[in-house]
């Protein structure tokens, strides 16, 4: 079984992911902020570990990952301020990828979005451009650090109940996709790196299970 890292493990997927990779036998820890979450990870069967990793320098995130098999990145600022948005979405992020690769965990799953590409076409004065801005300096960071990336793109997220099923590259990518979905994703690619290794993976609800789907990334 693998050692596993979420940072940003009070999100609503890291929650679900926790829950799914702790009841297969992972060992998993989820990098939270607030001290006041801490239960919350543990009742997913995770441990936590408290870290502002907007603050941590290259140093301690690499401490901070180092004994890990695999980094999930789930955190996100939440939009609002740009300052903060950069801070987080775009610069830990790339901090976070560059201490994976100084502790040498080669596996690293970066949670994006279905529009993360240099066309995005968020124009420049929309409140959603840093976050479209951070994100794809991020991913682009992750493809050039030699790291065994995988780079997901889900659609729009909804608090539905899980489907199982989803489809790879749906229309312009505006699909929405559940949470839970989206959780299990996580969780099939971590279990499958010889499907998904070096890919970007854009997807939505659809009709294809997800086991399946992500076994057909390597096509």
């Amino acid at each position: 079984m693998a050692r596993i890292l979420i940072i940003g493990g009070h999100g609503k997927v890291a929650l679900l992911l926790e829950r799914i990779l702790a009841e297969r036998g992972d060992t998993v820890t989820g990098v939270i902020r607030n001290p006041e979450h801490q239960q919350d990870v543990l009742d997913t069967g995770a441990q936590f570990l408290l870290a502002d990793i907007e603050r941590f320098d290259l140093d301690q995130l690499t401490n901070l990952v180092a004994g890990n098999d695999a980094v999930v990145w789930s955190a996100g600022a939440g939009g609002g301020d740009p300052e903060r948005t950069y801070a987080v979405d775009r610069d830990a992020a790339i901090r976070s990828i560059d201490a994976a690769v100084a502790a040498d965990v080669r596996r690293y799953v970066m949670v994006s979005w279905a529009g993360s590409t240099p066309e995005h076409g968020v124009p420049d004065d929309s409140s959603f451009f840093p976050y479209a801005d951070a994100k794809i300096a991020a991913d682009e960071h992750l493809r050039a650090s030699g790291l065994d990336w995988t780079i997901l793109g889900p659609g729009a997220l909804t608090l539905d109940p899980p489907t199982g099923r989803i489809a790879l590259d749906p229309g312009k990518g505006e699909d929405s996709v559940t949470r839970a979905d989206v959780a299990a994703v996580i969780a099939a690619v971590l279990d499958d790196p010889a499907s998904t290794i070096g890919r970007t993976l854009r997807f939505g609800n659809g009709d294809v299970p997800i086991g399946e789907a992500v076994r057909s990334a390597a096509s």
